[in-house]
């Protein structure tokens, strides 16, 4: 993409050149030419040194999943590493598996939770935090908004609904379905797991 700005920015500098160069000289037009594509190429280093604004690090039924998700659900909380060496491993794992939950929940459409609901797993996180700018502050270093995180936990709530209604078993039970029925969407599921751990 940058090249082909550069190389686009050169081809108009050596268009525009060749039609002055029709109407005075030739070779000058010429010159002009190349004095415009080269005006149009130093131009482009600003082009050139693009930064990195986020990674991919998976691709789950053509949903992304950044660094950016991982590092929210870090920083609020809303997935732990469970001690794992690789904490960003440890996250990225849970946030596939929720995408894949996420893709059933929206086949079999369970109930919408209620906004009491939802708000009331806004105060949970926000419960979490010493203060509002201390949530507000953990929410920029994240590069989400307030209206992200509600939506993600209205999401959440109607995981949770799903995995209710769908495995009624009891407690002891129902974790061991739970991974079963996990393992299968795993298998089934086109996933693309594009990070790999620092060594």
């Amino acid at each position: 993409m940058k090249l082909q700005i550069a190389g686009c920015r050169l081809q108009i500098g050596l268009q525009i050149g060749l039609q002055i160069g029709l109407r005075i000289r030739l070779s000058i037009g010429l010159s002009i030419g190349l004095a415009a594509g080269v005006v149009c190429l130093a131009l482009t280093p600003s082009v050139l040194r693009a930064e990195t604004i986020d990674r991919v690090l998976a691709i789950v039924a053509g949903q992304l999943i950044t660094l950016t998700d991982v590092t929210a659900a870090r920083e609020l909380r809303l997935q732990t590493s469970d001690g794992a060496a690789d904490p960003v491993r440890g996250v990225l794992t849970k946030l596939i598996d929720r995408e894949l939950i996420l893709a059933e929940v929206d086949r079999y459409a369970p109930p919408e939770p209620t906004a009491e609901a939802v708000d009331r797993e806004v105060e949970r996180v926000r419960a979490g935090f010493p203060s509002q700018e201390a949530l507000d502050a953990a929410l920029a270093r994240s590069g989400i908004d307030e209206k992200h995180l509600r939506e993600t936990l209205r999401q959440d709530l109607r995981m949770r609904a799903y995995l209710d209604q769908r495995f009624t078993a009891a407690s002891d039970r129902r974790q061991a379905l739970v991974d079963e029925w996990m393992t299968g969407l795993r298998r089934r599921a086109d996933v693309i797991d594009l990070y790999v751990s620092p060594r």
